[in-house]
């Protein structure tokens, strides 16, 4: 007979390990086809309500500047409800379009929580450009005025027009959108993405731009303000989106002053978003306690208002639960064996 002490040990060992565990992983030509933006549009409205019913967990983020010139960070969550476990690893490296390389890098893995053996690992560029866009979206639908018809759209880039592609989807009284580049230069194939939906026209003064303009969309990589902030008239509603680092900004001094600032996540809006410099602005919303319903806004005409996109972690894992069902149901990607 074993002692006490020793038998009681190994009833608390773990079951043996199953060898018959794999992992579902998804490249980024696997992803796309499955992505369908009412889809992710839905998953990422029910991100946002996660998060301001507490029922998902955003973990601190993890956002550094490299020496190679890059910037890597990890967004993680979950939401122990529905058993989503996760975390995004991303970041922006600038020199890869030396190569002919995007960017943007993003990978998403997801876990189960209960034994933590991954599931399911996932090209994240596709990910992050759509859930991005549909949170600019709900921010336009949440947030301008209804009877906005004129866009300003800073830079030309992947986000950009996604962007750009969801507002005018939206907002189908649009007539005009104004864009402007950082070389200063008409994008010849930004204009063709978009020939039919609107009277595109290159702004060369970005001030004069922002003033014509109800709904300004900023998606650059947020090296600094990009136009002054008296350019911004009463009225006019902003999607921030490229400042997600610390130092990072698009907004000029005193625009969040004048402004109602809503955010995703009011921690990280302080930490790498915009809202980094909003001395002396009030109170920011999240944007998931509108759309429960806890918190009711009343918007003047006159009001100014933003939305600070820092992007969620649980964005990221509700889209990427989406496409693991999706996926198991339809056969798609490529399963790994991972044993246990």
């Amino acid at each position: 007979m074993l002692p006490i002490g020793l038998a009681a040990t190994q009833t608390k060992l773990p079951t043996p390990k199953p060898c018959d565990a794999t992992l579902l992983t998804l490249s980024g030509p696997q992803v796309q086809p499955l992505l369908n933006p009412g889809d992710v549009l839905e998953a990422v409205r029910e991100a946002f309500v996660l998060h301001s019913e507490g029922k998902g967990r955003v973990f601190p983020v993890v956002r550094e500047r490299l020496d190679t010139g890059g910037i890597f960070g990890i967004k993680s969550g979950d939401v122990q409800s529905e058993a989503l476990l996760g975390f995004k690893a991303a970041g922006f490296w600038h020199s890869n379009r030396i190569v002919g390389g995007e960017p943007h890098q993003a990978t998403i893995m997801l876990f189960d929580p209960a034994s933590g053996r991954p599931t399911c690992i996932v090209d994240g560029n596709a990910i992050t450009t759509a859930r991005t866009g549909a949170a600019g979206r709900l921010g336009i639908e949440t947030l301008a005025r209804a009877d906005s018809k004129r866009i300003c759209v800073f830079g030309t880039g992947v986000q950009a027009r996604v962007q750009l592609d969801l507002a005018l989807d939206l907002l189908s009284q649009t007539k005009t959108v104004r864009y402007v580049t950082s070389h200063g230069n008409p994008d010849a194939n930004f204009e063709a993405a978009f020939a039919g939906r609107c009277a595109l026209i290159h702004a060369t003064d970005p001030d004069e731009a922002v003033s014509e303009s109800d709904i300004v969309i900023t998606a650059t990589p947020g090296g600094g303000p990009l136009f002054s902030a008296d350019a911004v008239k009463p009225g006019t509603h902003i999607n921030a989106v490229g400042a997600d680092t610390r130092g990072k900004r698009e907004l000029a001094e005193g625009i969040l002053q004048r402004a109602r600032l809503f955010v995703d996540d009011r921690e990280q809006s302080r930490q790498i978003g915009e809202g980094q410099w909003g001395r002396g602005v009030g109170e920011e919303v999240e944007i998931g306690s509108i759309l429960t319903g806890d918190v009711v806004i009343s918007r003047k005409p006159d009001d100014i208002t933003i939305f600070d996109m820092t992007g969620l972690a649980l964005q990221d894992l509700t889209v990427g639960r989406m496409l693991y069902q999706r996926a198991i149901k339809g056969g798609h990607g490529t399963q790994i064996a991972w044993p246990w």
